[in-house]
Parts: structure tokens; sequence; C-alpha cells
């Protein structure tokens, strides 16, 4: 009989090192997210889903590239448990780009809204009750600490919006986080500034979110980011070879909005 990680001390865990203390802390942080999430809409819910982004994405491509690996490696059954986790991520993935193409206050994008949320919580559920405690039970406190170190190196560099195309399994997530990573962390920053700024430049952030947003899905559909993966959890996508112009006018369009916030600031200052 399993003791879930959400009814363990930090001590029982492992300490405040270890791999599963941290997940449960952002676990904690992400209860909190969907709460305030709820009953929102318009720049509101938009400021919460980036919060939630910033927190799940980063999270679960840690998981699948540090502790799915160890799992699969120490349970006779890991293999099973843990593509059914990969299973629920990839469904994340793809809830969030359909939720993106999505206006606000479209009759579908309520219910789509609702299916994030039950999946999150789903995916707490198992990880917390299932899968991390069998983990616990075959590996020691000091691998759990080793594991914990790792996997924040690893999160603190990943990627933090959907991407559906690439695989769930090294190789080919551990490839796609570094382009992958610079250009969410590049919209992160503009979306949070389309919040906050004038609404004159509302309309050249929006633009250069949106060309980051097609570098990035360009930059995940190259055949290797899909290696590793399994066949279950592949989500097609029928689209274009990868245009490096693309990534050019990224970085011009991102610079240019950086500048413009900087240059707004130093006015209001």
């Amino acid at each position: 009989m399993y003791t879930s990680v959400a009814d363990q001390t930090t001590d029982q865990l492992g300490g405040p090192l270890s791999v599963l203390v941290r997940q449960k802390r952002d676990h904690v942080k992400l209860n909190g997210l969907l709460e305030e999430l709820r009953g929102t809409s318009g720049e509101a819910q938009a400021s919460v889903l980036l919060d939630v982004y910033r927190l799940v994405f980063p999270h679960a491509f840690a998981e699948e590239s540090v502790l799915w690996p160890v799992m699969r490696r120490v349970l006779p059954d890991g293999d099973e448990l843990t593509l059914e986790v990969e299973r629920e991520h990839q469904e994340v993935n793809e809830l969030v780009t359909t939720l993106e193409g999505l206006e606000d206050g479209s009759p579908e994008r309520a219910d789509v809204l609702a299916r994030l949320v039950e999946v999150l919580d789903d995916d707490v559920r198992d990880e917390e009750d299932a899968l991390f405690p069998r983990l616990q039970a075959r590996v020691s406190r000091r691998e759990l600490q080793v594991l914990g170190v790792l996997w924040e190196a690893v999160r603190s560099i990943a990627p933090t919006r959907a991407h559906p195309v690439v695989a769930r399994r090294p190789p080919g997530n551990v490839v796609a986080a570094l382009p992958l990573s610079v250009l969410d962390r590049a919209r992160d920053l503009v979306d949070h500034a389309v919040l906050r700024a004038p609404e004159r430049l509302a309309p050249l952030l929006h633009g250069t979110s949106s060309v980051l947003a097609r570098a990035s899905h360009s930059v995940e559909v190259l055949p290797i980011m899909r290696s590793g993966e399994d066949p279950s959890t592949r989500f097609i996508g029928g689209r274009p070879p990868f245009p490096w112009g693309t990534v050019v006018v990224a970085a011009a369009a991102a610079g240019l909005a950086a500048a413009a916030i900087r240059s707004t600031a130093g006015r209001r200052s």
C-alpha cells in the first residue's frame, strides 16, 4: 500500500532537495492557479493562463526528460505507467494549442478550458497517488535528491508553451529544449507586455507574439524533434518546412518590441 505524495511531509519525501518535494510544491501552485482561473475572462484569464503555461510545460518537460526514464528503468511496469502520463501531457499540449486559436467568449472556449482543467487535475492525482509513491519505494533518499537537482536544472531551461508535435521522450524532446525555450520565453515576455503596455503598442506586440509562435511551430516539426516518441502520443500536423527567415524576422521583431517597451517605460519615469 502506498501513501500519496500529497499526504507526506517534506522529510518523508526525502528532504527539501528531493524531486518529490519539488513536484508537490509545483502541484500546490498549480491548484491555486486553477482555482484563480475559474470565473475569469478576457485579460484576467489570459494573464492566469500565461502563469499556468510557465508552470506546467517546464514541469512536464523535466518529468519526461529526467524522471520517466528512471521509472522505466526501476519499475517492471514503468513504461506503461509513464506512457499513460505522457498521453495526458500530450492532451494538455493539444488542448492549449486549440485554446490559443479560439476567440475569448467563443462557445467552444469554455468546453476546452474545462477539459484542460480536468486533465491537469487528473495528471496531478495520477502522479501523486500512483507514480511517485512507486518511485519512492524503489530509489534511495539520496537518489531522490539527485533527481531533484537534475529536474530543477532541466526545468529552468525547458520550453514554456504547448508543442504537441514534439516527442514526449528523449532524444526528441531534449533536442527541442534549447531552440523552443528561447522562442517561448521571448514570447512570454511579449505576451506579458501586451497586458501592461499602452493600447497603441498592442498591435506591434501582438504581431511580435504571432511571429514568435510561428517560428516555434516551424522548429517543432523538424523530424529530429519527433525521435523517440511513442506512436500513441504522436500529434500529426501538416506544417511547412522550417523557414529560417521566420526566425530572423522574429528576432528583429522582438528587438523592436523590447525597444518600444523600454522607450515607454523611460517616458513614464
